[in-house]
C-alpha cells in the first residue's frame, strides 16, 4: 500500500460529469474573459462566505497586491506580516513598493503572535497580513482591536482557509479584505492558477474590479495604471461545481484529522494545537518533530508521501538577502522550518491509507529509537 500526500486525479475523476458539462457549457459560450461564469461563481462565493463582494482575479498573489495597491498603500508605507508563511504574502508586500515588517509566530498554532504586533508598529505602518496558516483560523478579535486603535487595515491571506470558521463566521469576511488562491491543491482548486478578493467594502471592491482589468470599467477608457490580472470563465466554470462540495470534502479532511490526533497522541511528536473557537478546514495536517528529515525519509521509503512547509524562512530567501536578516532573526520559524512535517490528508485519502500511514510513524519512530537518533 502507498498513501499519496494528495490525490487530486481521484478528486477530479469523482466530478468528471460534471466538470466536463461545466466546461463544454463554457466553451459553447463564446465568451472567455469576465463573462457570466466568473460572475455566477462571484456570487456564489460571497454568498457562502457571508460577504457583499467577491472579485474574481489571475492567482492568490494578485488578490493580495491588488488590494494593497486598492488601499493606496505603497512606498513610504509598512505592511506587517508573519515570519512564518508562504513566501507569496511576502512578495504581494514587496510588489506594491511598501516595506515588510514581519512578525514572528506563536509557537502552538504558527500563525502570527498576537502579542508581537504592537510593538512592530510605526507611524508608517499601514496595514497588518493576517494569515489562515495551514487551514487554522487567526484570533481576529484581539488583530482587529489593535488595527482599530491604530487605523490600521486587517488584510487576510485565506489562500489555505477555505470554509475555516472563527468564532461561527467564515473566514474571508472579518478584516477589510480577504485574499483567496484557487491553486489545484487548495480546498477549493481550480485546474490551474485562480484567486478572488472579497471585501464588504464597496468603494475597495469597485477599485479591484478596475485594477483587475487594465485601471478600466468602460472598454478602452482607463482612469488609472491598473494590470491584467482576471480570473477566466472555464476556471470560474469548474469552481463554481467544486464548490458545492467544498463542505463534504472539509468535512472528510477533519475527520481525518482527528483519527490522525486520537491515534498518535503517544508518540514523541507534537501535533496540531486547535483553539477552542476555531473550526479549521485542515488544508494541512504538521506535526513536528526534532528528527523531521530522517523521520520524512522513513515515511517516503514506505510509500508515504509527504512535504515540509515550509523548509526555509522567508527572511533566509536568497530573493530577500536585500532585507538584512540572518539566522536567528526569528527563532520560532527557524525552528519550525527544521521540524514541521505534513502528512497526507485530503477528501480522498481512505481509512485504509489512513492507518497506513500511522503505522509506518510509529515503525519509523520506533527505528529511530533503536537506532539512538
Amino acid at each position: 500500500m502507498k498513501a499519496p500526500f494528495l490525490d487530486l486525479k481521484a478528486m477530479h475523476l469523482e466530478l468528471m460529469d460534471e466538470l466536463q458539462q461545466a466546461s463544454n457549457r463554457t466553451m459553447h459560450s463564446g465568451w472567455y474573459i469576465l463573462g457570466k461564469e466568473v460572475e455566477a461563481f462571484e456570487q456564489e462565493w460571497a454568498t457562502y462566505l457571508g460577504v457583499k463582494h467577491c472579485i474574481g482575479v489571475a492567482s492568490g498573489l494578485d488578490a493580495l497586491h491588488l488590494i494593497l495597491r486598492a488601499y493606496n498603500i505603497g512606498p513610504g508605507d509598512e505592511v506587517i506580516v508573519p515570519a512564518h508563511t508562504f513566501i507569496a504574502t511576502w512578495l504581494a508586500v514587496t510588489h506594491s513598493g511598501a516595506k515588510l515588517v514581519p512578525v514572528e509566530v506563536d509557537e502552538r498554532t504558527y500563525n502570527i503572535d498576537i502579542t508581537r504586533i504592537e510593538e512592530a508598529i510605526t507611524e508608517k505602518t499601514k496595514a497588518i497580513i493576517v494569515v489562515h496558516l495551514y487551514g487554522q483560523p487567526a484570533n481576529m478579535d484581539p488583530i482587529i482591536g489593535i488595527a482599530r486603535r491604530y487605523r490600521l487595515k486587517v488584510i487576510e491571506d485565506a489562500a489555505q482557509a477555505h470554509g475555516a470558521k472563527y468564532k461561527g463566521r467564515r473566514v474571508g469576511g472579518i478584516g477589510d479584505a480577504a485574499g483567496w488562491s484557487f491553486y489545484p491543491v487548495k480546498n477549493l482548486g481550480a485546474f490551474g492558477d485562480g484567486g478572488a478578493v472579497t471585501t464588504n467594502d464597496d468603494e475597495l471592491a469597485e477599485r479591484i474590479r478596475m485594477l483587475r482589468n487594465y485601471g478600466s470599467k468602460e472598454k478602452y477608457v482607463h482612469e488609472f495604471l491598473g494590470f491584467n490580472s482576471r480570473l477566466d470563465e472555464l476556471q470560474a466554470a469548474l469552481l463554481r461545481v467544486k464548490l458545492r462540495y467544498l463542505d463534504a470534502w472539509n468535512k472528510r479532511r477533519a475527520e481525518i484529522a482527528r483519527l490522525y490526533t486520537e491515534v498518535l497522541q503517544d508518540m514523541p511528536l507534537v501535533l496540531p494545537y486547535v483553539e477552542e473557537w476555531a473550526e479549521p478546514v485542515w488544508h494541512l495536517y504538521v506535526i513536528r518533530t526534532a528528527e523531521r528529515n530522517v523521520l520524512q525519509e522513513r515515511l517516503t521509503e514506505a510509500g508515504v508521501g509527504t512535504l515540509i512547509h515550509y523548509p526555509i524562512p522567508c527572511h533566509l530567501q536568497e530573493a530577500y538577502r536585500f532585507l538584512g536578516f540572518e539566522q536567528g532573526s526569528f527563532p520560532t520559524t527557524e525552528r519550525l522550518s527544521k521540524e514541521i512535517l505534513s502528512l497526507p490528508i485530503g477528501p480522498h485519502l481512505s481509512d485504509d491509507e489512513v492507518w497506513f500511514v500511522v503505522n509506518v510513524l510509529r515503525f519509523g519512530k520506533r527505528l529511530l529509537r533503536e537506532q539512538g537518533v
